[in-house]
C-alpha cells in the first residue's frame, strides 16, 4: 500500500514525519479566534470585575502554556523549542446586548518544522480560559472562528488568509 500522506507509512500506519534532514529556517504562525458573550460579561472582563479575577491576564498565560504543551496534546506534533509566543486580545462587535473578544496568538521558532499548531492551540486554550473565568456571568458564550491566519517560513513560504490584515 502506498500513501502520499505525510503522516501515514506504506502500510497505512500513522507515523511522525522525520524532519531530521530538513534545514532550520525562521518560522512564524499567527492564529485567531473569538468568544462572544453578553454585554454584561464583556464589560466585566474589560473592567477586571469578573468573579475569578483578571480574565485576559489569566487567558494570556494559559495560551502561552498551552503552546508549550502542544506536542503533548496533538499526537503527531514534534516538541518544539519555541522562540516566542504572544497573545493579544481586542474587544470587537460591541452591540447593545452582546460583544466579542478576539484572541490572536503569534508563535515563532527557528526550526525544522512549522509552528502553526502551537499558535492554534494557544488561541484555543486562551478562549476556553476566558469562558472558564467568565462563565459565572454568561454560560452561553460562544467560541468560534479559530483559524490560522498567517504563516511564514519553511518549504511553502509565506501564506496569509484572504481578508486578514
Amino acid at each position: 500500500m502506498s500513501s502520499s500522506l505525510s503522516h501515514i507509512d506504506t502500510d497505512g500506519t500513522a507515523r511522525m514525519v522525520d524532519v531530521g534532514a530538513k534545514a532550520e529556517t525562521r518560522r512564524l504562525a499567527v492564529a485567531s479566534g473569538t468568544i462572544t458573550m453578553t454585554r454584561e460579561a464583556l464589560d466585566a472582563v474589560r473592567a477586571g470585575d469578573a468573579p475569578k479575577g483578571d480574565v485576559l491576564g489569566t487567558a494570556r498565560i494559559a495560551g502561552i502554556l498551552a503552546a508549550k504543551k502542544t506536542a503533548d496534546l496533538i499526537p503527531m506534533c514534534h516538541p518544539l523549542p519555541l522562540d516566542a509566543v504572544n497573545l493579544d486580545f481586542t474587544f470587537e462587535k460591541e452591540e447593545e446586548f452582546t460583544g466579542s473578544i478576539r484572541a490572536t496568538a503569534t508563535a515563532s521558532i527557528t526550526g525544522k518544522t512549522g509552528i502553526e499548531m502551537e499558535a492554534i492551540t494557544a488561541v484555543s486554550i486562551a478562549l476556553v480560559t476566558i469562558y472558564d473565568m467568565a462563565k459565572a456571568l454568561d454560560k452561553g458564550m460562544v467560541i468560534s472562528d479559530i483559524r490560522l491566519v498567517e504563516k511564514q517560513g519553511g518549504k511553502s513560504g509565506h501564506w496569509k488568509a484572504e481578508g486578514w490584515v
